[in-house]
């Protein structure tokens, strides 16, 4: 699987793995309006992610979006 730089740079963060060059990449592009959907769109994948492993995890069925 092929992440992206956000999905990579997120990934990081979380981590706690992220250097200081690629936190102050984060940072910029965060702030620019262009930017911030694809980090947004990153940050979903991932907690998405997390909530299918959660609810895997469980038994139970993921929650829905209404």
């Amino acid at each position: 699987m092929s992440f992206s730089r956000a999905e990579t740079l997120i990934n990081k963060l979380i981590s706690n793995k992220i250097s200081e060059g690629e936190l102050a990449e984060l940072l910029t592009a965060i702030t620019d309006e262009e930017e911030r959907k694809v980090y947004a769109d990153a940050l979903e994948i991932y907690f998405n992610r997390l909530l299918n492993e959660n609810s895997s995890a469980n038994g139970s069925a993921a929650p829905k979006d209404s």
